[in-house]
């Protein structure tokens, strides 16, 4: 049974408000510590003035503060609840015979537009934001990007198939350092190992510095440049070491299918897309779980233990979240498992702890 239209709309604009507050706050909090960091970094690089680190933090931020929307949500939800029951109008809801799950329909729609705006409006924007900090960053530290783990790339071209291995990556050029290539003749057998110290992409071939060949029929030889074929373009490149956070919304799928025609994993790409599509559920589960801990009326006293048991909640789904999304990433459940389990299980077990305290 449906609330009526004025209450409604007050319980909605009390939701959202709160809500947007906490993400304004964190928002603002995400920014001047990023903001610091960069300017203790900034001591070490050439022309790196107070302004443009100020510029580099504020493209940054809305990529990391998207992050944290499903705690602002959280605590948004705990926030108006325990404000209404404070004022007492919950009491007076539940005396007009409304019950906990119709005064809850604001905040979930409210947290589902939330979800949606997010993905369709919010993410491609701090995905292009950051895909600008990201050129701005390398081109102010002049340094290639390190990816945390060996980068590989495999090819196929005239000559046959290729395996690129390389410990670093430049966001802006597409130059490898320190860069493995195993090459393959076109019946698949092995033709040559190549150690380079740089590859440069070029219009159908990679350039190679400083390069030492091994062959199985010939002595090693070194040469000051060398260059291998390829069929692959930077935009390719970049992809194969780009983070799924840096790619819009709306080009994961172009991006998605490219990779994969490539001969590159995708799988990142497509756990972060099926993510995307379940945030609008994972918000809505933040509500359901703040409801669970945020009903309890206000002068029976407990609401630091209910604040406690919300974070506590709050934290051990998103361990959840970041548990599935690894064994997604990982290869060892799917892209949409592991993506959309965290929001069904949070959804179905906000939804049992309310059964249990309302319906007993």
């Amino acid at each position: 049974m449906l609330i009526g239209f004025t209450l409604g709309r007050y319980l909605s604009g009390r939701f959202l408000r709160m809500i947007v507050a906490i993400f304004a706050t964190v928002f603002a909090l995400v920014y001047t510590i990023d903001f610091v960091e960069l300017m203790r970094r900034a001591g070490d690089a050439q022309g790196a003035t107070a302004g443009l680190m100020a510029q580099l933090a504020l493209l940054r931020t809305p990529a990391v503060a998207e992050q944290v929307l499903p705690f602002a949500v959280l605590f948004g939800a705990m926030a108006a609840l325990l404000n209404l029951s404070r004022k007492l109008e919950l009491v007076v809801a539940r005396a007009a015979g409304i019950s906990a799950w119709q005064f809850l329909q604001p905040g979930l729609l409210i947290a589902a537009g939330i979800g949606v705006v997010a993905v369709t409006l919010y993410n491609p924007i701090s995905a292009s934001l950051k895909q600008q900090a990201s050129e701005l960053e390398s081109r102010i530290f002049a340094r290639v990007r390190a990816t945390g783990q060996d980068l590989w790339i495999r090819q196929r071209s005239i000559d046959g198939q290729a395996i690129i291995r390389a410990d670093a990556a430049s966001g802006v050029t597409g130059r490898l350092a320190n860069v493995t290539i195993f090459t393959f003749e076109p019946s698949g057998s092995f033709r040559e190992r190549i150690e380079a110290e740089s590859a440069e992409l070029e219009n159908g071939f990679w350039r190679l510095s400083k390069v030492r060949v091994t062959s199985a029929v010939e002595e090693p030889q070194s040469y000051e440049t060398y260059l291998v074929a390829t069929n692959l373009d930077a935009a390719q490149v970049r992809q194969s070491f780009m983070p799924p956070e840096s790619v819009p919304f709306w080009e994961l799928g172009d991006v998605i299918e490219r990779t994969e025609k490539s001969g590159l994993d995708a799988t990142r790409y497509r756990l972060h897309q099926a993510t995307l599509f379940a945030k609008p559920l994972l918000l809505v589960a933040m509500v359901l779980v703040a409801a669970s801990v945020s009903l309890r009326f206000f002068r029976f006293g407990g609401v630091a233990k209910m604040v406690l048991g919300g974070v506590a909640a709050g934290f051990v789904l998103y361990v959840a979240t970041k548990l599935m999304e690894d064994l997604g990433g990982s290869g060892l459940i799917g892209p949409a498992v592991a993506a959309w389990f965290p929001a069904i299980v949070g959804s179905l077990l906000g939804t049992l702890a309310l059964l249990y305290q309302e319906d007993g």
